[in-house]
């Protein structure tokens, strides 16, 4: 049927349609309509036509007719009437739902009149003679031809609605509600494969969102209301993934929440945030990712802790102790060991995105593998204050395996504590959003890390020890698991132990002369006795010291001099290290520079490729539409022809002929024969009923004879079966008479026996009351004394902390004020070899000053002499400032040497001190001793300040 000039006349042909019963005739023409492109001025209209159209593809299951109309109504709708295309939406997820529901209903109606229609008989004879051809049963068979077929409509809906609103900003809304339904519609259902291809639809779009995010209409993720909406859908998404238990989607969801938090550079709301670790905590238990497992409650407990002020003092304490019982559910050794270089990348990258998802660190430089440890874990729940806020009994089971040493003991004393924690479970009330707590469920893993203690404790002590023993040690395995626990410890090198099964016993540790603890027995034999000599003879030690450094004074300057030396050498390799290190930066920047340009130079690349695409998609099209054409052309040749055959008219205004209206031709041609076909089977039908209706009112007459002869048979059938029943009851009743007769007799004794029994029954009643009230009340003694001593005990602790915590803060000041004395000590001295310092240099400078007057005054006198050729002949005399001058003044030997230098003992011809290096010759050595002051700090006297050192600088320096 070719559309109408104007949808008002369309919609009332349409409804003329649906009112004679041709709704297929009817939605062929508002489709035809719909994609005729004739419409857009009548929007009012168009919207009335959308409703019915819809409803029409409802009822009838035509998904693939809804869909583009939806399409071509968007296309009208989407810069004009926005909220027109969204009720439209709205009306077709509803009317959908609703008659997927019915369909539900009606399902389960006719399964219950099913079971009701005939008391006696267990099936019809028609769901036998089903059953027994298809194998199915009747709920099986009427939801697959009631309940399946509406219900694949409905995800065909959804799927249909998510494609049209994708990646529209003005339908953002609509978007993440249809989102939400669909994973309402997948939860409740149980449609696992539906969810999982419905989380790759949304993953998708997001991830062409991102790609075409320049385009016309897309959402800008900025923005805090869009981000808010895809966040919410991505959280409901991992919310349904952990409720039907699918962990690998789960985790996905949970990769796509952090990925668009890299996007956008900010993180959600505290409550998101809280059901996000809520959901990572079962997804990394569930794949015994323990270390992972403990990283999430401890992020978890932070969360509640700092944004959460309705937490209470139980949700707090039941929080804590999760966090520690997680962390001590991490194993002791790394699974990794001996693994291949491949395996330990996989491992690493494994590790990295696991402390991404966890932390959300953007920047993988700032943590790494190692920092994701068991012991890293520990220690920053004691940072945080975890374990001020767990139970007696978490405290009690950490002390335990991480502090304590009782290998005989440890297994015995951690038992009663694991039986109480495991009875410990609980929703925590100011959190809705996580499921309910049980610590039970670490428990495994505590008793296999209470028996790996066990082990490395035993280690410690014994060399031999029997496999009974051992046993014994650890009460909560039988002993294959405790050989296995043993065999897994060995073989990742955590414990050293061997198993003779021939004698019943294990080996300890490898005593041989390359192990660990022979290898240097002599070096600590030789310290423990200079320890011990030391603790016996404290004075003589002393003394020996004090004579040793006299004695080796010399040597001692000489190491000191050496090791001013090596620190030059070190000051100036770390200026070369200094220098390599900016060398190395700008190499590195020249290739960051580099990078970029060869990624621009991609993108560039990228970009011709695109174009060079779009221009090649652009060329198919026109392609196609050239041999669409072409294959018009050739329809219209065929019709014509076809035509003149039967004497009809030719299609006119051939240049404007096109394919579809081709289409639309034969189309109406087809709906037309097939009117004239249903028309002959109606003629058909009517005959056929005429025929049936005469062939009842012929069988009639003979029906009801035959009804009345089995009635008449009946009925002397049922005479007869009454009398024999009333000859059967009267035999009965004489012999019930002859039987009562004959037990009268017994009934004084029955009543005699019967007054016995229940005088017995109250005595013992009597007796066994008095004994349970006894019972009751050494009960309420027992549980008073216990509670008195509970009391005591938790009186003495808070004691004995209250003690130990003003002892703490006694140190703490005692050594606040060590520090202050030490510092201001620190500082007196420093004052004074400042002073001392200065002193030195004045003295220095006033000897300077009289050498330099002194030698312009000989200067002065050996100009006026008469040995001018001596002076030419030395041109030291001519340089005043140069250090070689002071000491190459003609004296004696021919070369004059200042006084400072002769009391250092300077011969003439070198220039050099007599004697040692320092000035320990017999001449010198009273003037350039060493000297001490008030603080313990040495210098040597001389004319240059080079000479000069204290202990106090270099150790400063």
């Amino acid at each position: 049927m070719a559309p109408f000039a104007k949808p008002e006349n369309a919609l009332k042909r349409a409804e003329e349609l649906i009112n004679v019963g041709q709704k297929q005739e009817a939605l062929q023409s508002l489709h035809a309509l719909l994609t005729s492109r004739r419409h857009r001025a009548w929007q009012k209209t168009l919207e009335r036509i959308m409703f019915k159209y819809i409803e029409l593809c409802v009822e009838m299951r035509r998904g693939r007719f809804a869909k583009e109309g939806l399409i071509q109504y968007r296309i009208v709708c989407q810069q004009v009437n926005v909220s027109s295309l969204e009720e439209v939406i709205k009306f077709f997820i509803h009317l959908s739902t609703e008659r997927a529901e019915q369909g539900r209903n009606q399902a389960e109606a006719l399964e219950d009149a099913l079971d009701v229609d005939d008391l006696e008989a267990e099936k019809r004879p028609e769901d036998l003679m089903l059953s027994y051809v298809s194998g199915e049963k009747g709920k099986d068979r009427s939801d697959r031809e009631l309940v399946t077929p509406w219900f694949k409509f409905l995800w065909e809906t959804y799927r249909t609605v998510l494609e049209i609103l994708r990646n529209n900003s003005k339908l953002e809304a609509l978007y993440a509600m249809t989102a939400h339904r669909a994973f309402q519609f997948c939860k409740q259902y149980k449609r696992l494969t539906e969810f999982r291809r419905l989380c790759e639809t949304i993953r998708n779009h997001l991830a062409n969102l991102i790609k075409y995010r320049d385009q016309r209409d897309r959402p800008d993720l900025s923005v805090p209301e869009s981000l808010q909406l895809y966040l919410d859908t991505r959280f409901e998404q991992l919310k349904v993934a952990t409720e039907l238990e699918l962990w690998q989607e789960a985790f996905r969801s949970a990769e796509d929440i952090h990925g668009l938090m890299c996007i956008v550079k900010k993180q959600p709301k505290t409550s998101l945030m809280v059901v996000y670790y809520a959901k990572l905590i079962d997804i990394f238990w569930t794949s015994s990712g323990y270390l992972y497992h403990a990283y999430a409650w401890s992020r978890l407990f932070a969360l509640l802790k700092s944004f959460n002020k309705n937490l209470t003092q139980k949700d707090l304490q039941l929080t804590a102790s999760s966090a520690v019982l997680a962390a001590l559910s991490v194993p002791l050794y790394d699974h990794t060991r001996g693994a291949s270089h491949k395996e330990l990348e996989h491992e690493k990258e494994r590790s990295f995105r696991m402390s991404n998802l966890i932390g959300f660190i953007l920047d993988p430089k700032t943590e790494g593998r190692d920092m994701l440890s068991r012991s890293s874990i520990l220690t920053e729940l004691f940072s945080k204050g975890v374990m001020a806020c767990v139970t007696y009994e978490v405290k009690e089971l950490y002390n335990l395996l991480e502090n304590e040493f009782l290998p005989l003991d440890l297994a015995s004393k951690v038992q009663p504590l694991l039986t109480r924690i495991s009875t410990v479970k609980g929703k925590i009330a100011s959190a809705s959003s996580i499921s309910e707590v049980r610590l039970s469920q670490y428990i495994p893993n505590i008793k296999k890390l209470a028996a790996l203690r066990v082990l490395q404790q035993v280690s410690r002590v014994y060399q031999t020890l029997k496999s009974e023993t051992l046993s014994q040690m650890i009460p909560f395995f039988e002993s294959h698991v405790v050989e296995k626990i043993l065999v897994d410890a060995v073989k990742q090198n955590y414990a050293s132990m061997k198993v003779n099964y021939v004698k019943g016993a294990i080996i300890v540790g490898n005593q041989d002369l390359e192990s660990e603890g022979l290898r240097g027995q002599l070096m600590i034999f030789t310290e423990s006795l200079n320890k011990a000599r030391g603790m016996v003879y404290p004075a003589a030690v002393k003394e020996s010291k004090l004579g040793e450094m006299l004695l080796h004074l010399n040597d001692t300057v000489e190491k000191e001099h050496k090791r001013l030396l090596a620190r030059k050498l070190i000051i100036e390799k770390r200026k070369e290290e200094q220098e390599r290190k900016l060398l190395e930066k700008e190499r590195q920047e020249e290739s960051e520079r580099l990078k970029v340009q060869k990624l621009t130079e991609e993108a560039e690349q990228k970009r011709l490729a695109i174009e060079f695409e779009q221009m090649r998609a652009e060329r198919i099209h026109r392609e196609i539409e050239e041999r669409e054409l072409e294959e018009a052309q050739a329809m219209l040749q065929e019709a014509e022809k076809h035509g003149k055959r039967k004497g009809k008219k030719a299609i006119a205004d051939r240049e404007k002929v096109t394919k579809q209206s081709l289409m639309e031709h034969a189309l109406n041609k087809q709906m037309k024969e097939r009117m004239e076909a249903q028309k002959k089977l109606q003629k058909l039908s009517k005959s056929l009923d005429y025929l049936v209706r005469a062939m009842r009112e012929e069988e009639a007459p003979l029906i009801n004879a035959a009804y009345q002869k089995r009635m008449e048979e009946e009925k002397v059938l049922d005479e007869h079966l009454q009398q024999k029943e009333i000859e059967l009851s009267r035999q009965r009743h004489e012999g019930d008479l002859k039987e009562k007769t004959r037990l009268q007799r017994m009934l004084d004794d029955k009543l005699a026996f019967q007054e016995r029994a229940i005088q017995g029954r109250k005595d013992e009643h009597k007796r066994m009351k008095a004994e349970r009230e006894k019972r009751f009340q050494k009960v309420i003694l027992g549980w008073k004394q216990e509670r008195e001593e509970k009391r005591k005990l938790v009186f003495y602790l808070r004691s004995e902390e209250e003690r130990q915590r003003k002892l703490h803060e006694e140190e703490k000041a005692r050594k606040r004020e060590e520090e202050e004395k030490r510092k201001k000590e620190e500082m007196d001295r420093k004052a004074k070899l400042d002073e001392i310092a200065e002193k030195q240099r004045q003295r220095e400078r006033e000897l300077e000053e009289r050498e330099r007057q002194r030698r312009e005054a000989i200067l002065g006198r050996s100009s006026l002499s008469s040995s001018t050729d001596k002076d030419k002949e030395n041109p030291l005399l001519l340089q005043p400032e140069n250090g070689a001058a002071a000491a190459a003044t003609t004296t004696g030997g021919g070369k004059y040497v200042p006084k400072f230098k002769q009391r250092l003992g300077m011969s003439p011809s070198s220039g050099k001190v007599e004697g040692d290096r320092w000035g320990s010759s017999s001449s010198s050595s009273q003037k350039a001793s060493l000297q001490t002051d008030d603080g313990g700090n040495r210098w040597r006297s001389g004319s240059s300040s080079a000479s000069r050192w204290t202990s106090s600088s270099y150790n400063k320096r």
